[in-house]
């Protein structure tokens, strides 16, 4: 360690810790010790000082430098030491900055190709593991077809073996029977020759003992009938040829059907017909069906020809001759995806296999459908309130779907929103979504069937702040004209002859009015209504099933605040059952707020202008309420929906 002393009007003596780098070829690590003395604090000023530790060696110089302040009366401190331009071959601080900034600029970019080349791997990995199940897919096709043609040649081996064995049992009897025939004839035969023999033998003895009789009279007396019976035996030829040759007969083995055996080894037979599976789930997109068949036999199978056209309504599956053109595919597996489909379109499918011998007889047919279209949201038919949310689509395909998957998510500050929950198997096309009071949501439909869900469909948001609803067209007296957001209602100066209107069970034939959609929530909901001062009209609530040719108000089905102009002043009632309490308002309301708590019984109506209570409906709804709403008068009216109930409104 070196040591510099630094005078500023006096000594102060410095001891620092360097580091030393060591040899690169020997990777040592040098440290010296590390002394510290105490710093005279006496010092006036305040000044940065360099400490520079050399160490003079043949090898490359490695040194460390750090710049570091004292003060008279502080302790000890350190701070970074920043180089002068002026030194050689240091930088300037400007430089630096910049040198960082580029250095900063060069990671990045460097780290922008490093996860570019990353996900190009990634991307390469996955084609690699697609193709090595593929070729693994087929690895164990080949070796699934080598197993039965190897099963099938030792069956056909073992066939000529016991056929051959049989034809050889069968010649082995043969020649024992003919062996044991001419043994018998050979037998007989030996057995006739040793009969002469002994009768020879008998003659022969007696000549013998007639040749040593010495009486003569004996002898004459006896010679004469021996001497004809060898007479008679010499006349007597002996048959000395064998009765059976000896020679064994051995025609020529027929073996012709063994030869035909042997010939058909390298003939495979025909495949037998394939067994298609059914559909199974998620096996398909909207434009493509994953199918799998199977071989119920030992059969060799070269490939496989899979054959798919479109199932019409007017063309029953079974009819193969009529219906529109057959598409196939030749595979090799026992599957296959077939691609560049109609969504939502059923198929039938067939399949055979083929070797070298032939075709086997076509599988029985299986109905496969692709993923569905994504289902439309109907906007104009949805509604919301704090509390939930009744969603309505439409389906979008022409064939049925088997169930409906609802998603929503919740919306945050920066826009971004996941799926948090999902509602599925929803039989029909509506859904009422229980959801939380002031936050807004993306809504989203699929359509599900066996092949799979479909995409979703275009997003739809709600806001459950307030309530939203929009005006029933097919409520509305011929008369009025809905705007198309559903807001807002027009009654026109021109009077319309009774023979233009067109009047329907839904419609409203006496006053001049309109529903509007309330989702079934009991709940408490809030609206508004604009509308100028010289316009008449009726709002207010009523029951779905309130009498079309009756006045809202009129009946005890509708809750209804009224608005009529007369020569002296402006009317207003509150009407049910055709009766109104007597009330006075000397501010004439042009946004009136209408406040529906179903649980306490309540229908209360504000001037929001100025914060008012209006009047109150005390009663008991027995049955869910939709919003009303009449002009009596040519004008407009605007509902203003999806406003949070102001604080006023709860003290009611």
């Amino acid at each position: 360690m070196d040591l510099y002393e630094v005078y500023t009007g006096s000594r102060l003596d410095v001891i620092t810790e360097e580091v030393l780098s060591g040899d690169e070829e020997h990777g040592e690590e040098h440290q010296e010790e590390v002394k510290e003395e105490e710093v005279n604090r006496d010092l006036p000023t305040k000044e940065a000082f360099v400490v520079v530790s050399e160490r003079t060696e043949t090898r490359e110089l490695s040194s460390t430098s750090q710049r570091f302040s004292t003060d008279t009366n502080d302790s000890l401190r350190f701070e970074a030491y920043v180089p002068s331009s002026d030194e050689e071959g240091t930088p300037s601080p400007d430089s630096s900055v910049d040198g960082h900034e580029d250095v900063f600029e060069e990671h990045k970019e460097s780290e922008n190709k490093v996860n570019n080349i990353r996900t190009k791997l990634e991307e390469k990995v996955v084609e690699m593991e697609n193709f090595a199940g593929h070729l693994e897919e087929i690895f164990l096709t080949v070796e699934e077809n080598f197993g039965r043609q190897e099963q099938h040649l030792e069956q056909h081996c073992n066939d000529v073996l016991q056929t051959l064995s049989h034809r050889y049992d069968e010649r082995a009897a043969a020649l024992g029977e003919e062996k044991k025939r001419k043994l018998e004839s050979l037998y007989t035969q030996l057995l006739g020759c040793g009969r002469t023999l002994d009768a020879s033998k008998d003659l022969i003895e007696t000549a013998q003992e007639l040749y040593r009789t010495e009486d003569k009279r004996l002898f004459l007396q006896a010679v004469m009938p021996t001497m004809k019976r060898i007479e008679e035996f010499a006349k007597e030829k002996p048959d000395l040829t064998l009765v059976t040759p000896l020679e064994f007969d051995m025609p020529l083995a027929d073996l012709s059907d063994v030869k035909t055996m042997m010939d058909s080894i390298n003939i495979v037979p025909a495949p037998s017909a394939p067994v298609i599976n059914p559909q199974v789930s998620n096996s398909a997109t909207r434009t493509s069906l994953r199918v799998c068949w199977s071989l119920f036999s030992d059969d060799s199978v070269e490939y496989y020809e899979l054959y798919y056209r479109p199932v019409l309504e007017d063309t029953p599956a079974a009819d193969s001759t009529k219906g529109p053109d057959v598409f196939n595919v030749k595979v090799k597996e026992t599957h296959c995806s077939v691609g560049e489909l109609l969504p939502n379109v059923q198929y039938e499918f067939w399949v055979t296999a083929t070797n070298t011998t032939g075709i086997s007889p076509a599988s029985e047919k299986a109905v496969y459908v692709t993923v569905p279209s994504p289902p439309v949201i109907r906007q104009r038919e949805c509604s919301s309130c704090p509390e939930a949310a009744l969603i309505r689509w439409e389906s979008g395909n022409t064939n049925p779907v088997d169930s409906y998957t609802v998603e929503l998510s919740e919306t945050g500050t920066d826009g971004q929103s996941g799926v948090n929950e999902s509602i599925v198997a929803v039989p029909t096309c509506e859904s009422l979504i229980q959801l939380q009071s002031g936050r807004q949501y993306l809504i989203y439909v699929r359509a599900v069937n066996i092949g799979g869900p479909s995409d979703r469909s275009e997003a739809f948001t709600v806001s459950t702040t307030g309530t939203i609803f929009h005006l029933l067209q097919d409520t509305a007296h011929p008369c009025l004209s809905i705007s198309e957001d559903g807001f807002s209602m027009f009654y026109g100066d021109e009077e319309l002859p009774l023979s233009a209107m067109t009047f329907d069970d839904n419609t409203f034939a006496r006053c001049v009015a309109v529903l509007g959609d309330l989702i079934p929530v009991r709940g408490r909901h809030y609206w508004e209504v604009e509308l100028e001062e010289d316009t008449e009209y009726r709002i207010g609530v009523a029951y779905e099933d309130t009498q079309r040719n009756s006045y809202l108000g009129g009946t005890n089905t509708s809750w209804c605040m009224r608005h009529v102009l007369t020569p002296s002043r402006h009317k207003y009632e509150f009407l049910h059952s055709g009766w109104s309490p007597d009330i006075r308002i000397t501010v004439n309301p042009v946004r009136i707020g209408l406040s529906l708590n179903y649980e306490r019984g309540i229908l209360s109506f504000f001037n929001v202008d100025l914060e008012q209570h209006l009047h109150t409906f005390y009663c008991s709804f027995l049955h869910y309420v939709h919003p009303c709403f009449a002009l009596d008068n040519p004008g407009a009216l605007t509902v203003r929906t999806g406003v949070e109930a102001p604080q006023y409104v709860h003290l009611v």
